[in-house]
């Protein structure tokens, strides 16, 4: 067993520093952390300067003391000076079983005993890759999969592999909560956990829809945005179901349209998986929103994620 984690949390370790790592470092620094970060890309340096300068205004809109943010994040070359003494480790690598396998087995060797290792993965279950840890460095191994970009999206899905200790679980869901997330346990291990399997089970009929010539990539979009995004930001499928049963509720809904429902669904499509068709959708998608820069999209993106998020607080202000 292991012993006791480290509270509070005071240093982090951010491995990888892509997207999400980059974003998770933002994050954690705004929330009064010291954060190390190691990557081997050479533009380390300059990486983490930009994604800084990029999301401190996002952070500072959510209430956060931005002051001497950069100040409290290090660079660390390499993988076993960023975890010395560290509380918390934060693994952001490529989706690679073979990959994730080496690098907690350094993490588990380098790390102090009690700091808690947490992967970021998308879809390997942590299982896949502890195998040949000890059980007492596999009890604190788990996934905490966020949503790009996690500083400002809140869900954090921790999911135990096989002998990951209820220790850990409960340290990651302190840690996440501790730094503004929103942190759900999920208890069995799937691939693609429960949110990419959601996002890919309606992508894939949305990709099916545009192949077909139902609708454009914008326009599907824009149904997404103008009906199903917004009464998701606010309840989800199930309270959504609820609710459109009117007052008798989800059992009305079942008992009246469920059947209905059920047809519909035996009719979703499967997407062709030919190149041409493929390359079709690409281009299709590539007409829709190529004349705008990644930074330009994800910026609009980022902007009215934190005006839900700001009209979402102050709906639950009013309600308290």
């Amino acid at each position: 067993m292991t012993r006791p984690f480290r509270r509070p949390f005071r240093t982090a370790a951010v491995i990888g520093a892509g997207t999400i790592g980059l974003s998770w470092t933002a994050l954690f620094a705004a929330h009064g952390l010291t954060v190390r970060v190691s990557d081997p890309r050479p533009d380390l340096a300059e990486a983490v300067d930009e994604a800084l300068a990029r999301y401190t205004p996002h952070l500072a809109a959510r209430g956060l003391d931005v002051t001497g943010l950069a100040d409290r994040v290090r660079l660390a070359p390499e993988v076993t000076e960023a975890v010395r003494d560290v509380d918390v480790v934060q693994e952001n690598g490529p989706e690679r079983v073979e990959f994730k396998k080496e690098l907690f087995a350094t993490l588990a060797r380098e790390a102090p005993a009690d700091a808690l290792l947490l992967s970021s993965s998308s879809a390997i279950p942590s299982s896949a890759f502890t195998q040949e840890l000890s059980d007492e460095d596999a009890a604190r191994v788990l996934i905490g999969h966020p949503f790009n970009p996690p500083h400002l999206i809140p869900l954090v899905e921790v999911v135990p592999g096989e002998r990951s200790g209820e220790q850990a679980v409960r340290a990651a869901v302190d840690f996440y909560t501790s730094v503004g997330r929103t942190p759900v346990v999920e208890r069995k291990e799937i691939p693609g956990f429960v949110g990419n399997r959601l996002q890919n089970a309606l992508s894939r009929e949305a990709a099916y829809l545009v192949q077909e010539g139902v609708v454009t990539p914008e326009d599907l979009d824009k149904v997404m945005t103008n009906s199903l995004g917004l009464r998701w930001a606010t309840v989800g499928p199930f309270l959504g179901a609820h609710l459109g049963g009117g007052p008798g509720g989800y059992r009305h809904l079942v008992e009246h349209i469920g059947r209905s429902m059920q047809r519909t669904g035996a009719q979703l499509g499967t997407p062709a998986q030919q190149e041409d068709e493929q390359e079709r959708l690409i281009r299709a998608v590539e007409k829709a929103y190529g004349s705008s820069t990644y930074s330009e999209l994800a910026e609009t993106r980022d902007r009215r994620q934190l005006a839900v998020l700001a009209a979402l607080d102050s709906a639950d202000k009013e309600e308290n």
